[in-house]
């Protein structure tokens, strides 16, 4: 039975050769410094503008506990999942980011970068006016 020709004119079954693909994936590569959200699974990279030190998904606000504390210090040995609870803004204007770990239930500020989701910010925002019980259990625990 010959071979089917395709709309092309190659016949069924080759292959075109691949294009050669610059992008460097192996130990330090291009994205050796990216690391993968918890919550939605995004690929972040630790570049962002308005902060040195991103820890935080731009998507979700999620983050993992691994400061201790000074940030970018990567000195927590605590690693579970920090959960965006609320939005506080310091004297001089700027907004930061409260976080709440689910797994020891330390409280920390991070600030926010610009690359930020604004819709998830005003949310974030927005959010102890909805529920009054996380504003009453982040003053319980200060």
């Amino acid at each position: 039975m010959p071979r089917r020709k395709n709309p092309r004119g190659q016949a069924q079954g080759t292959r075109r050769p691949q294009r050669h693909k610059d992008v460097l994936h192996g130990q330090g590569g291009h994205r050796a410094n990216d690391f993968r959200c918890v919550r939605c699974r995004l690929d972040v990279s630790p570049d962002a503008p308005g902060t040195t030190h991103r820890n935080h998904c731009p998507n979700c606000l999620t983050s993992l506990h691994v400061d201790r504390r000074i940030p970018g210090d990567r000195a927590a040995d605590c690693r579970g999942r920090m959960e965006a609870l609320s939005m506080s803004v310091r004297a001089d204007g700027e907004w930061m980011i409260i976080h709440q770990c689910r797994s020891c239930g330390r409280l920390s500020a991070n600030r926010i970068a610009g690359d930020d989701n604004a819709l998830a910010l005003v949310r974030l925002a927005l959010k102890p006016l909805r529920n009054t019980g996380i504003a009453h259990r982040i003053l319980l625990s200060l």
